[in-house]
């Protein structure tokens, strides 16, 4: 054999161990993209066709916990991707993410268990609370704190900024109120920090404290809470972005954002940020069904539709609940997301079905838009 032929050889054995290994890399990355990890059980036909649609989800990137309830029966409780992707940590039905402004309707449920327990009123104006309340904030109730319809503006600033409770309240009472109060719906995280900083004065606790004792202890939710519950740090969940050059950065877990000493700082404490678990989020809906927290009396304030959302829309808010008509009867639901964590909450009351959805992965697949599309599946 000749050099030349020889070379000739040695290039085309070269060029077919490149192509090889291109085509290697290529199946690798395609089995990697798809072979993300899912834990969890699922019973029944519709769980395996909700389970067959979220694999998918997250065989495009989606990292989340679910629980579906049908007929009273728990048949999805399941996580799908990673909590973390660096140790491969996967995600369970008991992985804490932070559930955003679904926090709000522990905050209306404390308000209303403070009522029950004579220790304040709904009708209550701000100004049995605060000092120095300005002429246009003076006759500001609690239910239009609770309703949105106070006037307040949606935020007096970032979520992290280190302000305490009383320079809030000074921020709130100095701020522009965006309608007169009582006048119109204007969400607003800001009215339910005050409802917050309320539960606080009453009570003498700070705002976690009294959750913990007064709704997520009687519901045995122990995972759920801003500080108090002691946590593994390979429970909770990182939460990702990923650009528009598909590149995805790690942005830390709930808790490697600054916080005060017990808990997050106001313009978060109240409205938003509480951590929890699919499997917690489920055991409030069992006590909420159950009256484990409150009586019917107070459910039927929480729930009640009190204000329209908007004429464009078929939504109207209750106390820390959004309340629609749809095809299965009524809807209470809540969503809550920062651009990282999203998770979303439906109560099907007239036909008895539950979903509890969160996700990690940023606004590209949160957990509000999978929301609705497990919902189609559940009730196809």
């Amino acid at each position: 054999m000749s050099p030349r032929t020889l070379r000739k050889r040695s290039v085309a054995l070269f060029l077919s161990i490149f192509l090889l290994c291109i085509l290697l890399s290529v199946l690798l990355f395609s089995r990697g993209s798809t072979d993300v990890p899912t834990r969890g059980t699922v019973e029944g036909k519709v769980a395996e066709q909700v389970d067959v649609f979220i694999t998918n989800e997250a065989s495009k990137g989606y990292a989340g916990s679910l629980v579906v309830e049908k007929d009273g029966t728990l048949i999805l409780a399941k996580g799908y991707g990673f909590a973390n992707r660096r140790e491969k940590l996967p995600v369970t039905p008991d992985t804490i993410f932070d559930i955003g402004s679904v926090t709000k309707q522990f905050t209306a449920a404390a308000i209303l268990k403070l009522e029950e327990q004579g220790r304040l009123k709904v009708e209550d104006t701000i100004s049995l609370y605060f000092d120095n309340i300005p002429e246009d904030k003076k006759n500001i109730t609690l239910h239009q704190l609770l309703t949105h319809t106070a006037g307040f503006p949606e935020s007096l600033g970032n979520d992290y900024d280190p302000v305490l409770r009383d320079e809030y309240i000074n921020l709130a009472m100095r701020a522009k109120l965006k309608n007169p109060p009582g006048k119109t719906y204007e969400y607003s995280n800001a009215g339910y920090s005050l409802l917050a900083a309320i539960i606080e004065l009453v009570t003498g606790l700070s705002y976690e404290t009294y959750l913990r004792k007064n709704l997520f202890e009687p519901a045995e939710m122990m995972e759920t809470g801003y500080i108090l519950p002691d946590w593994q740090s390979d429970k909770l969940a990182h939460g990702y972005t990923t650009s528009l050059l598909g590149s995805s950065r790690d942005m830390g877990t709930p808790l490697d954002y600054p916080f005060a000493k017990d808990g997050p700082y106001w313009n978060l404490r109240g409205n938003g940020g509480i951590l929890s678990t699919a499997m917690d989020m489920h055991r409030w809906h069992q006590a909420l069904k159950r009256n484990t927290i409150l009586s019917e009396i107070a459910k039927k304030k929480m729930f009640t539709p009190c204000v329209s959302e908007g004429f464009w829309q078929k939504s109207h808010y209750g106390y820390g609940w959004v309340i629609m008509r749809t095809s299965q009867g009524t809807l209470q639901t809540h969503n809550g997301g920062n651009d990282i964590f999203y998770a979303d909450i439906h109560r099907y009351v007239d036909v008895d079905a539950f979903i509890f959805i969160t996700s990690s992965t940023g606004s590209r697949l949160d957990a509000t838009k999978l929301s609705w599309q497990v919902t189609d599946i559940l009730f196809d």
